[in-house]
C-alpha cells in the first residue's frame, strides 16, 4: 500500500494539477514522511556547517601542494610570502577583530586550561626524554600549535567571529607564555649539558629570559591584538576608510595562509624522520586535545570557548619549534619532519575533533 502510493505520488500526484491530487491524496491518506523522508540525510553529511567549513582548508592546503610541486612558486619565494602573511595580513585581521572587543568580555578561563594541559604534555615528555635539548625540542614539538597559519582560518571558518576572538585571546598570550617557558628549560638544558666544557661564556639567565618576554611581545602577533584591545576601550570606532581595507587585507589571510601551508610541504622532505615526526605527530594532533578535553571534562566545562580551545590543541605543530631546534642545534631534521606529518595528520584528525566539539561540547 504504501509503495503504490508513493509510486502514485511520484509519478502523477506532483506533475500537472499537483495541488489538487496532494489535497486530494492527503485528505485519504496524510503521510508527511513520504517527502521529507527524501531530503533529511544530504542535509546532515555533505551540506552540514561543519564539512563546508572544512573543504575549503583542505582544499587550499592540496592546491598550495600541487603548485609547489608543479614549481609554479619556488622554495625561495617561500619565505617572502610568509613575511607577507605575517607583517601585513595577519596585523590586518588581528587589529580589525579586537577593535571591538571590550576586555570584560574576554574569558581568560579556556586559555587557563589550555596552559595547564600543555604544562602537562610538555613535562610528561621531558620525564620520558630526559631534562636536555633533545627532550627539550620534543617537548615544545609536542604541544606548541599552528595556531596562526592553520587555526585562524579553521577556527573562523567553522565558529565565525566569536571563535576568532577566543583564539586571539589566546594568541595573544600563546607566544609569550609558551616561548617564554622554552627559552628557560632551553637555555637550562643547554646549560647542564654544557657543564665543565672548557671555552665560551653564556649570557646570565635573567638576560635571556628578559629578551624571550620581550621577543614574544613586540612581534607582529601580539602587538595588533594588544593595539587593538586598547583601541576598542577608547569607545572609538574605526574609520570606515580605515575599516575596508583592513576588511580586505583580513579576509586575503585565510586563504594565502592555507596555500603557503600546502607549498611548504611540498618542498619538505621527511625521509628517514619518518618515524620519529609521526611519533610527535600523534602526540601533537591526538594526545594534547584529548588530555585537554579531559581537563575541561573534570571541571564541567562545555561551550564555545572551550571547542575553540581544544580545536587549538589539535593543530600541527607550529614553525616556531624549528626555529627553537636551529637556534640550539638540535633535532633540527626531525622537527621540520614532524611540521610536515603532523600537518598531513592534521587533515584526517582536524575534522574528527571538530565534529566531536560540535556535538559533545558546543551542542
Amino acid at each position: 500500500m504504501l509503495v503504490a502510493i508513493e509510486f502514485i505520488v511520484s509519478r502523477r500526484a506532483w506533475g500537472g494539477r499537483s495541488g489538487h491530487n496532494r489535497a486530494l491524496l492527503l485528505a485519504i491518506c496524510p503521510l508527511p514522511l513520504i517527502p521529507s523522508r527524501r531530503v533529511r540525510a544530504p542535509a546532515t553529511t555533505l551540506n552540514s556547517p561543519v564539512f563546508t567549513s572544512l573543504i575549503p582548508v583542505i582544499l587550499f592546503i592540496a592546491i598550495g601542494f600541487y603548485v609547489g610541486r608543479r614549481g609554479w612558486i619556488r622554495a625561495a619565494s617561500v619565505k617572502d610570502l610568509a613575511n607577507l602573511v605575517f607583517m601585513v595580513l595577519t596585523p590586518a585581521l588581528l587589529f580589525r577583530t579586537m577593535s571591538t572587543v571590550h576586555i570584560q568580555d574576554l574569558n581568560f578561563g579556556p586559555v587557563g586550561i589550555y596552559f595547564v594541559a600543555f604544562g602537562i604534555v610538555y613535562a610528561a615528555t621531558l620525564a620520558l626524554q630526559g631534562f636536555n635539548t633533545l627532550g627539550a625540542a620534543r617537548a615544545l614539538a609536542n604541544t606548541f600549535s599552528n595556531t596562526l597559519m592553520i587555526g585562524v582560518p579553521l577556527v573562523g571558518l567553522v565558529f565565525g567571529d566569536a571563535g576568532l576572538v577566543t583564539l586571539f585571546t589566546l594568541i595573544s598570550v600563546h607566544s609569550l607564555i609558551l616561548l617564554t617557558a622554552a627559552t628557560v628549560v632551553f637555555e637550562l638544558a643547554a646549560a647542564r649539558e654544557h657543564a665543565g666544557q672548557a671555552g665560551g661564556t653564556q649570557q646570565p639567565m635573567w638576560r635571556t629570559v628578559l629578551q624571550a618576554m620581550r621577543n614574544g611581545i613586540v612581534h607582529p602577533v601580539p602587538l595588533p591584538i594588544i593595539a587593538g584591545l586598547l583601541f576598542a576601550q577608547t569607545g572609538l570606532v574605526v574609520p570606515q576608510v580605515l575599516d575596508k581595507p583592513l576588511l580586505l587585507l583580513g579576509q586575503a589571510l585565510g586563504p594565502i595562509a592555507l596555500l603557503l601551508v600546502g607549498v611548504t610541504l611540498a618542498f619538505t622532505k621527511v625521509g628517514h624522520q619518518f618515524k620519529a615526526a609521526l611519533r610527535i605527530a600523534l602526540v601533537k594532533c591526538v594526545v594534547h586535545p584529548v588530555v585537554l578535553a579531559a581537563l575541561g571534562w573534570a571541571l564541567g566545562l562545555s561551550g564555545l570557548p572551550l571547542a575553540v580551545m581544544i580545536v587549538a590543541a589539535s593543530l600541527p605543530v607550529g614553525a616556531n619549534v624549528f626555529l627553537f631546534s636551529q637556534r640550539y642545534r638540535v633535532a633540527e631534521e626531525e622537527v621540520t619532519a614532524s611540521v610536515a606529518v603532523s600537518t598531513a595528520l592534521g587533515l584526517v584528525t582536524m575534522p574528527v575533533v571538530i565534529l566531536a566539539v560540535t556535538r559533545w561540547v558546543v551542542g
